[in-house]
Protein backbone atom coordinates (compact mmCIF):
# COMPACT_ATOMS: atom_id res chain seq x y z
CA UNK A 1 0.00 0.00 0.00
CA UNK A 2 1.35 3.47 -0.85
CA UNK A 3 1.77 6.30 1.66
CA UNK A 4 -1.43 8.07 0.54
CA UNK A 5 -3.42 4.89 1.11
CA UNK A 6 -1.89 4.41 4.55
CA UNK A 7 -2.68 8.01 5.50
CA UNK A 8 -6.30 7.55 4.34
CA UNK A 9 -6.67 4.35 6.37
CA UNK A 10 -5.24 6.10 9.43
CA UNK A 11 -7.64 9.01 9.00
CA UNK A 12 -10.61 6.66 8.62
CA UNK A 13 -9.52 4.73 11.70
CA UNK A 14 -9.56 7.91 13.82
CA UNK A 15 -13.11 8.85 12.80
CA UNK A 16 -15.77 7.82 15.35
CA UNK A 17 -17.69 4.81 14.08
CA UNK A 18 -21.48 4.74 13.84
CA UNK A 19 -23.46 1.59 13.09
CA UNK A 20 -26.88 2.45 11.62
CA UNK A 21 -29.44 -0.35 11.97
CA UNK A 22 -32.75 0.18 10.17
CA UNK A 23 -34.81 -1.89 7.76
CA UNK A 24 -35.92 1.20 5.82
CA UNK A 25 -33.43 1.99 3.00
CA UNK A 26 -34.60 5.62 2.85
CA UNK A 27 -33.68 6.13 6.50
CA UNK A 28 -30.33 4.36 6.12
CA UNK A 29 -29.44 6.45 3.08
CA UNK A 30 -30.38 9.77 4.69
CA UNK A 31 -28.63 8.98 7.97
CA UNK A 32 -25.50 7.63 6.29
CA UNK A 33 -25.18 10.66 4.04
CA UNK A 34 -25.58 13.22 6.79
CA UNK A 35 -23.40 11.45 9.35
CA UNK A 36 -20.61 10.90 6.83
CA UNK A 37 -20.71 14.62 6.02
CA UNK A 38 -20.29 15.33 9.74
CA UNK A 39 -17.10 13.26 9.77
CA UNK A 40 -18.23 9.86 11.06
CA UNK A 41 -17.28 6.45 9.66
CA UNK A 42 -20.51 4.59 8.83
CA UNK A 43 -21.54 0.95 8.74
CA UNK A 44 -25.11 -0.30 8.29
CA UNK A 45 -27.36 -3.23 9.14
CA UNK A 46 -30.92 -3.92 7.99
CA UNK A 47 -32.15 -6.12 10.85
CA UNK A 48 -31.49 -6.77 14.51
CA UNK A 49 -29.49 -9.96 14.05
CA UNK A 50 -27.16 -8.37 11.50
CA UNK A 51 -26.79 -5.43 13.88
CA UNK A 52 -25.68 -7.74 16.71
CA UNK A 53 -23.13 -9.51 14.53
CA UNK A 54 -21.64 -6.28 13.16
CA UNK A 55 -21.58 -4.56 16.55
CA UNK A 56 -19.68 -7.45 18.12
CA UNK A 57 -17.22 -7.56 15.24
CA UNK A 58 -16.56 -3.86 14.66
CA UNK A 59 -17.13 -2.29 18.11
CA UNK A 60 -18.77 0.99 16.98
CA UNK A 61 -18.72 4.10 19.16
CA UNK A 62 -22.45 4.71 18.57
CA UNK A 63 -25.36 2.71 17.22
CA UNK A 64 -28.40 4.41 15.71
CA UNK A 65 -31.07 1.75 16.04
CA UNK A 66 -34.61 1.47 14.71
CA UNK A 67 -37.08 -0.06 17.16
CA UNK A 68 -39.18 -2.04 14.69
CA UNK A 69 -36.94 -4.31 12.64
CA UNK A 70 -37.56 -7.82 11.29
CA UNK A 71 -36.05 -10.89 12.98
CA UNK A 72 -35.05 -9.01 16.14
CA UNK A 73 -36.31 -5.60 17.30
CA UNK A 74 -33.84 -2.83 18.02
CA UNK A 75 -34.49 -2.51 21.75
CA UNK A 76 -34.03 -6.23 22.39
CA UNK A 77 -30.83 -6.27 20.32
CA UNK A 78 -29.55 -3.23 22.23
CA UNK A 79 -30.30 -4.92 25.55
CA UNK A 80 -28.27 -7.98 24.51
CA UNK A 81 -25.26 -5.81 23.64
CA UNK A 82 -25.43 -3.71 26.81
CA UNK A 83 -25.91 -6.82 28.95
CA UNK A 84 -22.67 -8.29 27.61
CA UNK A 85 -20.64 -5.29 28.74
CA UNK A 86 -17.33 -4.85 26.94
CA UNK A 87 -16.36 -1.55 25.32
CA UNK A 88 -18.25 1.67 26.01
CA UNK A 89 -21.19 1.96 23.63
CA UNK A 90 -23.78 4.70 23.18
CA UNK A 91 -27.10 3.86 21.55
CA UNK A 92 -29.58 6.24 19.93
CA UNK A 93 -32.99 4.63 19.45
CA UNK A 94 -35.23 5.90 16.65
CA UNK A 95 -38.86 4.99 16.03
CA UNK A 96 -41.91 6.21 14.18
CA UNK A 97 -44.13 5.46 17.16
CA UNK A 98 -45.11 7.88 19.92
CA UNK A 99 -45.66 4.99 22.33
CA UNK A 100 -44.74 6.14 25.84
CA UNK A 101 -43.65 2.61 26.77
CA UNK A 102 -40.86 2.77 24.20
CA UNK A 103 -39.64 6.09 25.62
CA UNK A 104 -39.76 4.71 29.16
CA UNK A 105 -37.73 1.64 28.12
CA UNK A 106 -35.13 3.87 26.48
CA UNK A 107 -34.81 6.01 29.58
CA UNK A 108 -34.59 2.96 31.85
CA UNK A 109 -31.76 1.55 29.72
CA UNK A 110 -29.92 4.89 29.55
CA UNK A 111 -30.40 5.23 25.79
CA UNK A 112 -30.79 8.34 23.68
CA UNK A 113 -34.09 8.67 21.83
CA UNK A 114 -35.35 10.36 18.64
CA UNK A 115 -38.69 10.07 16.85
CA UNK A 116 -38.82 9.77 13.07
CA UNK A 117 -40.51 12.76 11.49
CA UNK A 118 -39.96 16.51 10.96
CA UNK A 119 -38.05 17.05 14.23
CA UNK A 120 -35.77 14.04 13.80
CA UNK A 121 -32.69 15.93 12.57
CA UNK A 122 -32.87 18.35 15.50
CA UNK A 123 -32.95 15.45 17.96
CA UNK A 124 -30.14 13.69 16.10
CA UNK A 125 -27.91 16.77 16.17
CA UNK A 126 -28.50 17.23 19.92
CA UNK A 127 -27.67 13.58 20.65
CA UNK A 128 -24.54 13.55 18.49
CA UNK A 129 -23.29 16.76 20.09
CA UNK A 130 -23.76 15.32 23.58
CA UNK A 131 -22.08 12.01 22.70
CA UNK A 132 -19.23 13.52 20.69
CA UNK A 133 -18.54 17.01 22.15
CA UNK A 134 -15.15 17.08 20.41
CA UNK A 135 -17.02 17.09 17.08
CA UNK A 136 -19.61 19.71 17.99
CA UNK A 137 -18.32 22.28 15.50
CA UNK A 138 -18.34 19.82 12.59
CA UNK A 139 -21.80 18.56 13.56
CA UNK A 140 -23.18 22.10 13.78
CA UNK A 141 -21.55 23.19 10.53
CA UNK A 142 -22.84 20.25 8.52
CA UNK A 143 -26.28 20.46 10.14
CA UNK A 144 -26.54 24.07 8.93
CA UNK A 145 -25.27 23.13 5.45
CA UNK A 146 -27.75 20.27 5.11
CA UNK A 147 -30.68 22.08 6.69
CA UNK A 148 -32.18 22.99 3.33
CA UNK A 149 -32.39 19.42 2.08
CA UNK A 150 -35.98 18.20 1.67
CA UNK A 151 -35.23 14.80 3.23
CA UNK A 152 -37.58 13.74 5.97
CA UNK A 153 -37.01 10.51 7.81
CA UNK A 154 -40.28 8.61 7.22
CA UNK A 155 -42.04 7.70 10.44
CA UNK A 156 -43.50 4.45 9.10
CA UNK A 157 -42.54 1.64 6.66
CA UNK A 158 -42.90 2.37 2.94
CA UNK A 159 -44.12 -0.18 0.35
CA UNK A 160 -44.37 0.36 -3.40
CA UNK A 161 -47.30 -1.40 -5.12
CA UNK A 162 -46.95 -1.85 -8.90
CA UNK A 163 -50.01 -3.01 -10.87
CA UNK A 164 -51.78 -1.75 -13.97
CA UNK A 165 -55.08 -2.66 -12.28
CA UNK A 166 -55.89 0.31 -10.03
CA UNK A 167 -58.42 -1.75 -8.06
CA UNK A 168 -55.68 -4.16 -6.98
CA UNK A 169 -53.51 -1.22 -5.96
CA UNK A 170 -56.35 0.39 -4.00
CA UNK A 171 -57.20 -2.89 -2.23
CA UNK A 172 -53.62 -3.52 -1.09
CA UNK A 173 -53.08 0.14 -0.19
CA UNK A 174 -56.21 0.19 1.97
CA UNK A 175 -55.17 -2.92 3.90
CA UNK A 176 -51.56 -1.80 4.36
CA UNK A 177 -52.55 1.74 5.41
CA UNK A 178 -54.62 0.26 8.25
CA UNK A 179 -51.44 -1.43 9.47
CA UNK A 180 -49.53 1.84 9.56
CA UNK A 181 -47.65 1.33 6.29
CA UNK A 182 -47.04 4.21 3.87
CA UNK A 183 -48.03 2.99 0.40
CA UNK A 184 -46.70 4.23 -2.93
CA UNK A 185 -48.54 3.18 -6.10
CA UNK A 186 -47.36 2.94 -9.70
CA UNK A 187 -49.47 1.64 -12.63
CA UNK A 188 -46.41 0.72 -14.71
CA UNK A 189 -42.83 -0.48 -14.37
CA UNK A 190 -41.50 2.80 -15.74
CA UNK A 191 -43.27 4.87 -13.08
CA UNK A 192 -42.27 2.32 -10.43
CA UNK A 193 -38.58 2.76 -11.31
CA UNK A 194 -38.83 6.53 -10.91
CA UNK A 195 -40.65 6.22 -7.58
CA UNK A 196 -38.23 3.61 -6.25
CA UNK A 197 -35.22 5.78 -7.07
CA UNK A 198 -36.78 8.87 -5.50
CA UNK A 199 -38.63 7.48 -2.47
CA UNK A 200 -36.61 4.34 -1.57
CA UNK A 201 -39.37 1.90 -0.53
CA UNK A 202 -38.53 -0.93 1.85
CA UNK A 203 -40.31 -3.44 -0.40
CA UNK A 204 -41.73 -3.55 -3.93
CA UNK A 205 -44.85 -5.66 -4.60
CA UNK A 206 -45.43 -6.01 -8.34
CA UNK A 207 -47.85 -7.65 -10.73
CA UNK A 208 -46.17 -10.26 -12.93
CA UNK A 209 -47.68 -9.23 -16.26
CA UNK A 210 -48.11 -5.59 -17.27
CA UNK A 211 -48.45 -4.18 -20.81
CA UNK A 212 -45.38 -1.90 -20.75
CA UNK A 213 -43.00 -4.23 -18.93
CA UNK A 214 -43.68 -6.85 -16.30
CA UNK A 215 -41.99 -8.13 -13.17
CA UNK A 216 -38.90 -9.52 -14.92
CA UNK A 217 -38.25 -6.19 -16.65
CA UNK A 218 -38.79 -4.27 -13.41
CA UNK A 219 -36.45 -6.49 -11.40
CA UNK A 220 -33.70 -6.23 -14.01
CA UNK A 221 -33.92 -2.46 -14.10
CA UNK A 222 -34.03 -2.17 -10.30
CA UNK A 223 -30.93 -4.35 -9.97
CA UNK A 224 -29.08 -2.29 -12.58
CA UNK A 225 -29.07 0.84 -10.40
CA UNK A 226 -27.06 1.13 -7.16
CA UNK A 227 -29.89 3.24 -5.72
CA UNK A 228 -32.46 0.43 -6.00
CA UNK A 229 -30.39 -2.75 -6.41
CA UNK A 230 -31.06 -4.18 -2.96
CA UNK A 231 -34.82 -3.46 -2.64
CA UNK A 232 -36.65 -6.79 -2.14
CA UNK A 233 -39.32 -7.58 -4.73
CA UNK A 234 -42.44 -9.71 -4.27
CA UNK A 235 -44.45 -10.84 -7.30
CA UNK A 236 -48.22 -11.19 -7.58
CA UNK A 237 -49.77 -13.21 -10.40
CA UNK A 238 -53.10 -14.67 -11.48
CA UNK A 239 -51.33 -17.68 -13.00
CA UNK A 240 -49.50 -20.61 -11.46
CA UNK A 241 -45.80 -21.05 -12.21
CA UNK A 242 -43.95 -24.32 -12.68
CA UNK A 243 -40.70 -25.01 -10.83
CA UNK A 244 -38.49 -23.88 -13.72
CA UNK A 245 -40.31 -20.54 -14.03
CA UNK A 246 -40.06 -19.93 -10.29
CA UNK A 247 -36.32 -20.61 -10.38
CA UNK A 248 -35.93 -18.18 -13.29
CA UNK A 249 -37.81 -15.41 -11.46
CA UNK A 250 -35.98 -15.89 -8.16
CA UNK A 251 -32.47 -16.33 -9.55
CA UNK A 252 -29.78 -13.76 -8.77
CA UNK A 253 -29.70 -10.68 -11.00
CA UNK A 254 -26.50 -8.61 -11.21
CA UNK A 255 -25.31 -9.84 -7.84
CA UNK A 256 -28.62 -9.29 -6.06
CA UNK A 257 -31.62 -11.50 -5.36
CA UNK A 258 -34.36 -11.72 -7.97
CA UNK A 259 -37.91 -12.03 -6.70
CA UNK A 260 -38.05 -12.98 -3.03
CA UNK A 261 -41.33 -14.85 -3.42
CA UNK A 262 -44.24 -15.29 -5.82
CA UNK A 263 -47.86 -15.12 -4.64
CA UNK A 264 -51.13 -16.06 -6.30
CA UNK A 265 -53.47 -13.06 -6.37
CA UNK A 266 -56.12 -13.48 -3.70
CA UNK A 267 -58.25 -11.58 -1.23
CA UNK A 268 -56.38 -13.48 1.49
CA UNK A 269 -53.24 -11.38 1.87
CA UNK A 270 -52.06 -12.76 5.21
CA UNK A 271 -49.07 -14.64 3.76
CA UNK A 272 -48.14 -11.69 1.54
CA UNK A 273 -48.27 -9.25 4.46
CA UNK A 274 -46.26 -11.60 6.67
CA UNK A 275 -43.52 -11.65 4.04
CA UNK A 276 -43.63 -7.85 3.72
CA UNK A 277 -43.24 -7.67 7.49
CA UNK A 278 -40.06 -9.77 7.25
CA UNK A 279 -38.48 -6.81 5.43
CA UNK A 280 -40.16 -3.82 7.06
CA UNK A 281 -41.52 -4.45 10.50
CA UNK A 282 -44.94 -3.00 11.24
CA UNK A 283 -47.69 -3.62 13.76
CA UNK A 284 -49.79 -6.40 12.22
CA UNK A 285 -52.76 -5.60 14.47
CA UNK A 286 -55.25 -3.21 12.79
CA UNK A 287 -56.55 -2.29 16.24
CA UNK A 288 -53.25 -0.55 16.97
CA UNK A 289 -54.00 2.05 14.33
Amino acid sequence: MNRAGEDMDALTEKRPKILIADDDPAVVKALSYRCEKMGFAIDTANNGIQMLLKARRTAPDLMIVDVNMPKLDGLTASFHLLDQGGHSLDILVVTGSSDETTIERCEAMGLFYARKGPEFWIDLKAALTEIFPQMSEAIAAQSDTLAGLPELVPNRPRVLIVDDDEQVGAFLASRLNKLGVEVLYAPSAAQALRLAAKRHPSVVVTDYHMPQGGAEFLITRLRASPETAAIPVLILSERDFDKVSVQALTREVMGHAGAVKIFKKSFDVSELFQTIQDFCAFDSSPAAH
